[in-house]
């Protein structure tokens, strides 16, 4: 019976609470969440299944929220289109109610088809805005205050009451296996769902977060010191509005509390209070250039790497954490266990690969995408694009690896963790193994190229090519009017982001290496 029922369509806005079309639809009629699971994305070159299993426990949690509120959650596994089209010849759609998605290339092709769906069967099909990101944005002056805007207007309650549709039945959630997905263990993987982040939410709050601006750099501090809230954000079980909400009444709390003396969590609030601001710097970028997840932002480094022709051996070497660098080795390896690294920590990696090993970051950035179960591309594909120095409006930053793990893990204990070839090794060596003579090697039970692989190549040497080859090309002609058009499209508009620009004009390329 074609009766006219509001469908929200669930995508990465996994929760009910400050769900604008999920409470704009029980306003007017019969409500039916959908959530479609769609194999197609789940086989992408970004997508992974440790993903999947994350979005699974989401949906489990969402489940559960909806069955108290007296609704079901229907699941469908197939083709969007197809899916709705079948709805629409039951029950009749009156609206289609959804978040805007900012995804990957394949996510904007299925809205498309959607919309004109959408548009032939005479669907009306509203989006709305997802964290602070604006559809269609003409210009980045004055974005900052429209992304305040959001962020201050009052967090949207669920409803309580709806009209009920007809009983449908849903389909079981599938498991990895029954998409078909690549197995791809990762045991210390954080676990989906509101509840935990909610959880995750509050422990940061009151607990872990009080060293944060100190403690986010050094992997030793950084899996308790950071939020490790990204994950809650990129399958939307928590809104962004309501975390900045939360560490706005927590800031409150820090300030009345310390009017006698300072104290650390001040700082380390302002400190994450900036980065929830930058998530949604970059992710406004994608929504407003798509072509940043699969094209260099400055056209001057094209064919600069080659896509076509990677080395195997080194990009062997690189994911599973056997390149000869205790440091990068231990960074991938945890990370390939916990599906989660700090910031810092992510840039090395990619810095490395970009650099010392001379990859090109698509087939680097494809291999992260599918390790970080955050995965949130309007962030990670500017990042990768930034730490492999083809914006051209960034400072370039060449990361030496021995540099990085003495200042990130002075004792090593990182290492010890995560490559327990080098368990044995002393403090004297344990950034650069290599060093120790053949008898050293012998009396530490390690010897390289037997026990630890040798060393995939002399970083300092490759970063010297990879600095002189970047400068080269920033040098070139026409490099810095096609800069200037990226920095007024895309750059930040804080207060002193004019005068690094100029500096970088003025001296033509930024280099560091850290």
């Amino acid at each position: 019976m074609r009766i006219g029922i509001n469908v929200v369509w669930f995508k990465r806005d996994l929760r009910v609470t400050d769900h604008l079309p999920f409470t704009e639809a029980a306003l007017g009629g019969p409500v039916l969440p959908v959530y479609i699971v769609e194999p197609i994305y789940w086989h992408l070159p970004d997508t992974s299944a440790r993903q999947w299993a994350f979005t699974a426990e989401c949906l489990r949690d969402l489940q559960d929220t909806l069955r108290e509120l007296g609704l079901p959650l229907i699941i469908r596994t197939g083709d969007v289109v197809s899916n709705f089209s079948d709805l629409h010849e039951r029950f009749g759609i009156k609206r289609l109610l959804s978040h805007e998605e900012t995804g990957n290339a394949w996510t904007v092709e299925r809205d498309i088809r959607v919309a004109q769906w959408s548009m032939e069967n005479n669907v009306a099909w509203t989006q709305y805005p997802q964290f602070g990101v604006v559809r269609g944005l003409k210009r980045r002056d004055g974005w900052a205050a429209k992304w305040e805007s959001s962020m201050v207007s009052q967090t949207i309650m669920p409803p309580t009451e709806f009209a009920m549709v007809p009983e449908l039945t849903s389909e079981p959630i599938p498991t990895g296996d029954m998409l078909g997905l690549k197995s791809d263990p990762c045991p210390n993987r954080q676990r989906g769902g509101r509840v935990e982040g909610l959880r995750v939410l509050r422990d940061f709050l009151h607990t872990r977060g009080g060293a944060y601006h100190r403690e986010m750099s050094s992997p030793n501090s950084a899996f308790d010191g950071c939020s490790r809230l990204s994950p809650y954000l990129t399958y939307g079980a928590l809104s962004m509005r309501e975390v900045v909400q939360a560490t706005r009444h927590r800031a409150g709390e820090v300030r009345q509390k310390n009017r006698d003396g300072p104290g650390t969590w001040g700082p380390a609030l302002r400190a994450f209070s900036a980065r929830l601001h930058w998530h949604c710097h970059f992710i406004q970028k994608l929504e407003d250039e798509p072509r940043f997840e699969y094209s260099n932002v400055h056209r001057g480094f094209n064919d600069m790497r080659d896509e076509k022709d990677v080395d195997a051996e080194k990009l062997r070497a690189w994911t599973t954490g056997h390149t000869g660098y205790p440091f990068i080795d231990a960074c991938m390896r945890a990370l390939n266990q916990t599906g989660w690294l700090n910031f810092r920590m992510r840039a090395m990696l990619t810095s490395f690969a970009s650099y010392q090993l001379w990859l090109h970051w698509r087939e680097t950035g494809l291999c992260l995408a599918r390790k970080f179960t955050d995965y949130e591309p309007g962030i990670h594909w500017n990042q990768v694009q930034m730490q492999s120095g083809t914006t051209g409006i960034n400072t370039v930053r060449i990361y030496n690896p021995v540099k990085q793990s003495h200042d990130q893990d002075a004792g090593g204990q990182f290492i010890r963790q995560w490559v327990p070839e080098l368990q044995t090794i002393n403090d004297e060596f344990i950034h650069e193994p290599w060093t120790m003579t053949h008898m050293e090697q012998k009396m530490a039970r390690c010897v390289i190229g037997e026990d630890y692989p040798e060393r995939v190549v002399d970083h300092m040497a490759a970063a010297r090519f990879a600095r002189t080859t970047i400068y080269t090309r920033r040098k070139s002609k026409g490099f810095r009017d096609e800069a200037k058009q990226i920095h007024h499209k895309h750059g930040s508009r804080k207060k002193g982001s004019q005068k690094t620009s100029a500096r970088q004009k003025d001296k033509g390329c930024v280099l560091k290496i850290s």
